[in-house]
């Protein structure tokens, strides 16, 4: 992790060369979700690969693209793709982006996903603000010598995700009169979807859903001392004894149609936590 610190300065020298401001938050994009890019008044963008240290995007429907910008008035960076461990990177390189939003001036970091559903009273299109979290990725990107310039050797998890802005996201949705939950996220690596008694297993264990992205992030995220809310969408259902073949087309297909309701969420998250805070 040692050297992590001269990488962050780097990117973020790169970033304020085009863009000035210090962000109150920092925005993950995942599948299916990058054209909420569209809300953004954009001040400056960039290529990940114009930024020292960033990754190439390879995932599907993840244009891999840095903006920086305002949303609702309030300055904010947003990664249009994220990038994953099935890709074949390190998690260290994966959640540098988190840190430099750390380093750019942000305290908030507003995560979001396309998951497969395991709780049987979801459904598709559904909204589900991860409560807590289940890691079985395999893999730590705190792994290694800690850099204490960047967060504690021990970061304490046990309340990764901000609950007051879980409960306002519920809010937001009940108000606008569409599907919400609270829930349980498991991560695994990926790239292949699970079998059906991995999904029995991960519904067992205390799972509402499963996905591939988002964890690391989120360890990072409380290493580096930003509060963090995530945002998933259930874009298929892993039901084992109802198992269908998955469709990647209509995963995204899914995800694109329940923006909306995110764009709604993370609007009403950023303008009430921007006011408290200040």
């Amino acid at each position: 992790m040692l050297e992590l610190f001269n990488q962050i300065q780097e990117a973020c020298t790169t970033i304020r060369s085009k863009w000035d401001k210090v962000p109150h938050a920092g925005i993950v994009l995942g599948t299916g979700l990058g054209g909420f890019s569209g809300e953004i008044d954009i001040e400056a963008e960039f290529d990940y690969e114009e930024i020292p240290h960033f990754l190439k995007s390879t995932a599907t429907s993840h244009r891999g693209r840095l903006i920086c910008g305002e949303l609702c008035g309030i300055p904010v960076m947003a990664m249009e793709g994220r990038h994953h461990m099935y890709e074949g990177y390190p998690l260290k390189q994966i959640t540098l982006p988190i840190r430099v939003f750390k380093e750019m001036g942000a305290s908030l970091l507003i995560g979001s996903n396309a998951v497969g559903g395991l709780n049987p009273f979801y459904q598709c299109g559904d909204i589900m603000v991860i409560d807590d979290h289940i890691n079985l990725m395999g893999d730590n990107p705190l792994i290694g010598i800690n850099d204490d310039r960047l967060g504690p050797r021990f970061p304490d998890m046990s309340a990764p995700y901000d609950q007051k802005l879980g409960d306002y996201a519920l809010e937001i949705a009940r108000k606008e009169n569409f599907a919400a939950h609270k829930g349980v996220f498991v991560g695994i690596a990926g790239p292949n979807l699970e079998t059906r008694a991995e999904y029995r297993f991960l519904r067992q264990i205390g799972s509402d859903a499963v996905g591939m992205s988002t964890i690391p992030e989120v360890i990072v995220a409380v290493h580096s001392g930003l509060r963090t809310i995530a945002l998933s969408v259930i874009t298929d259902m892993c039901f084992p004894d109802a198992l269908k073949p998955a469709c990647v087309e209509e995963i995204i297909a899914i995800a694109n149609e329940a923006e909306p309701k995110l764009r709604v969420i993370v609007k009403g998250i950023l303008k009430h936590d921007a006011e408290n805070v200040s």
